[in-house]
């Protein structure tokens, strides 16, 4: 079957953080009316709408949640599809909005995600994000997401000697790249020092070493490339959109320090597009944890494992090095609304690639990007490679 090319022709998002003024159906249409308006799609039929959500019911009591945004948004009665992969849920609705074009069903795919996360208290929130992994072997025995990967980060200290300040780095690091962010939660740089005598959550994790509950929406604009070129003069192109699974229950994998999901999804985008890890400019990881972003700059082929603890530490992972890694700040302080995550990390390289990261973030020469976006504790991992199109 031969594959259209597709590109992103708009994109949006709304400020990440605590959004009380505001519900879940405002934050879908702030996002989805500045990535329409972007694309400058005004008189364009738009076809299908992905939706990525992962926990509606349970944060806001509504379900059936994208006929909700296409009949707020003013887009019946095109097909409005609920896509679901835990905290993997935006970037899973974007590989199925790639899809839907690239096969020819769709030419005008709207994607988006969102997550209203701070109407109800931290402890439901909590519950709520534990159904992301397993439920009766884990969450109900009383290991929270922070106590799995605590677990991670205890075996990556035993097996390669990672250290409370390399995890504290990835903080320091990303909380520098929040600051000049404004859509992102945290916009305050933070020292080492900090993020080492904050709170213990689930030793050795402190709550600095743990991304935030946020609320937001993010929305992307998909169309084949060659019609792209009629709403913008830089379409970026997805090379390549791949997707990989493993056990739901940490207890299950053959390593705690390594995610398979990660490492089987970027090689076969990479066998996909002919290309290695140095050819990546610019890259947003998943970084719930500290931990989690030191695991996915290893099983990405950007460091040997065990290393990426060190090249944080030692600066090769900043905004303009060996390899700028979460140049919107991450999860950590951009901000993590669980679905739209993925989505959002779409919008961040479609900026980086465009040259239109704001505030001094901006990668110099970006050419090449990825998204690497993981649900739960690794059982889905979604990557998506992308580039200015020629």
């Amino acid at each position: 079957m031969i594959m259209r090319r597709v590109a992103i022709v708009g994109v949006g998002m709304t400020e990440f953080g605590e959004h009380w003024e505001l519900g879940y159906r405002e934050l879908v249409a702030q996002a989805g009316v500045r990535a329409i308006e972007d694309a400058k799609l005004q008189g364009v039929k738009i076809d299908a709408l992905y939706g990525g959500t992962m926990a509606a019911g349970k944060l806001i009591g509504q379900e059936h949640i994208t006929a909700l945004i296409a009949d707020y948004m003013g887009l019946n009665p095109i097909p409005a599809t609920r896509v679901e992969a835990a905290c993997a849920s935006g970037g899973v609705a974007l590989r199925t909005g790639y899809m839907a074009v690239a096969s020819g069903m769709h030419d005008v795919v709207v994607v988006g995600g969102a997550e209203k996360m701070t109407d109800v208290p931290t402890g439901e929130a909590a519950i709520a994000l534990g159904g992301a992994g397993d439920q009766e072997w884990e969450l109900f025995m009383g290991a929270t997401f922070p106590a799995l990967y605590a677990l991670a980060a205890r075996r990556h200290m035993y097996e390669y000697g990672t250290t409370r300040e390399m995890l504290a780095s990835v903080a320091v690091k990303n909380h520098a790249n929040g600051a000049k962010n404004p859509y992102a939660h945290f916009r305050k740089e933070i020292s080492l020092q900090a993020v080492l005598d904050s709170k213990m959550i689930a030793d050795p994790l402190t709550i600095f070493d743990c991304s935030p509950i946020s609320d937001g929406a993010a929305a992307v604009i998909l169309m084949p490339l060659e019609k792209a070129k009629e709403h913008t003069d830089m379409p970026i192109e997805i090379l390549a959109s791949t997707q990989a699974s493993d056990t739901l229950a940490l207890h299950s994998r053959k390593s705690l320090t390594e995610l398979m999901a990660t490492k089987v999804a970027v090689r076969r985008a990479l066998e996909a597009t002919k290309m290695t890890p140095k050819d990546i400019d610019v890259c947003e990881v998943h970084d719930c944890f500290t931990i989690a972003e030191i695991m996915a700059i290893e099983d990405l082929g950007f460091f040997e494992k065990g290393k990426g603890g060190q090249a944080t530490l030692d600066g090769e992972t900043a905004l303009n090095s060996k390899i700028s890694i979460n140049t919107s700040g991450g999860l950590k302080a951009c901000g993590h609304p669980v679905g739209a995550t993925g989505v959002k990390q779409a919008v961040e390289i479609t900026w980086q690639l465009r040259g239109e990261a704001q505030n001094g973030r901006q990668v110099k020469g970006a050419e090449i990007g990825m998204t690497h976006n993981v649900g739960g504790s690794g059982a889905t991992c979604v990557i998506h490679v992308m580039k200015r199109a020629d």
